[in-house]
């Protein structure tokens, strides 16, 4: 399928600021290093083919999107249209304990780098935790 150009302009710009809004700079090497290490059976992406993202001169396929998009915490449907809608994978939110929502309160109140290592160390456990 043939894209408009508008179309991947507006995507490149969405796939910005999603990175952007989740603590990471929207530079090709670190789409590309993220990506990579997000999705390692696939063959790993060039950095001329993520720029060609970043510069709105491509779309990556629906297997690359749904990566992008649970890395990035962003629906599928809001990097390519732009509008949100509810996450087939959101689940309703647990009950927080009062240590807990300190935690969460300390987090936020990080700089965009510790809280990025802060981040990828919690995922980090979450992934092993799971593939018990």
């Amino acid at each position: 399928m043939r894209q408009q150009p508008d179309m991947k302009q507006r995507f490149a710009r969405r796939l910005r600021d999603a990175m952007e809004n989740s603590g990471y700079a929207a530079k090709p090497a670190v789409l590309q290093r993220e990506f990579n290490s997000r999705n390692p059976a696939d063959k790993p992406l060039t950095l001329h083919g993520v720029r060609r993202w970043l510069m709105g001169e491509t779309i990556p396929s629906y297997s690359k999107l749904q990566v992008l998009s649970d890395w990035l915490e962003v629906s599928v449907h809001e990097l390519m249209q732009g509008s949100a809608t509810p996450s087939p994978k959101m689940s309703k939110p647990r009950p927080m304990s009062h240590e807990d929502r300190l935690a969460v309160e300390a987090f936020l109140a990080l700089p965009v780098a510790p809280r990025r290592i802060a981040r990828e160390v919690i995922l980090a456990i979450a992934r092993a935790n799971e593939a018990r």
